[in-house]
């Protein structure tokens, strides 16, 4: 499985309704709106490097209303559990 953020800045005319937008890809797992320099992240997750791309060229950085994008493509995922047992090694009881 592949995993991608991409960071997406919007024109300001479609921040109302573009995130409900990108949510409805295929591929695309979740969307947040939020504050800073960029608008929304989308998490794409897919199976193949080629579906990656469809995705994030072929149909979310060519969607209308879609200003600029800036895709990172994740080596690995950490979850809350492996993040407590990461920082409990070597901790005293």
């Amino acid at each position: 499985m592949l995993t991608a953020l991409l960071l997406i800045k919007s024109k300001r005319s479609a921040l109302a309704e573009l995130g409900s937008r990108l949510a409805a890809v295929n591929g695309v797992s979740e969307v947040y709106s939020v504050t800073g320099e960029w608008d929304f992240v989308a998490l794409v997750r897919v199976r193949r490097q080629q579906q990656l791309a469809e995705v994030v060229t072929g149909q979310l950085a060519s969607m209308e209303g879609v200003k600029d994008t800036h895709t990172m493509v994740a080596f690995q995922q950490f979850s809350r559990h492996d993040l407590d047992a990461m920082f409990g090694l070597g901790a005293e009881d």
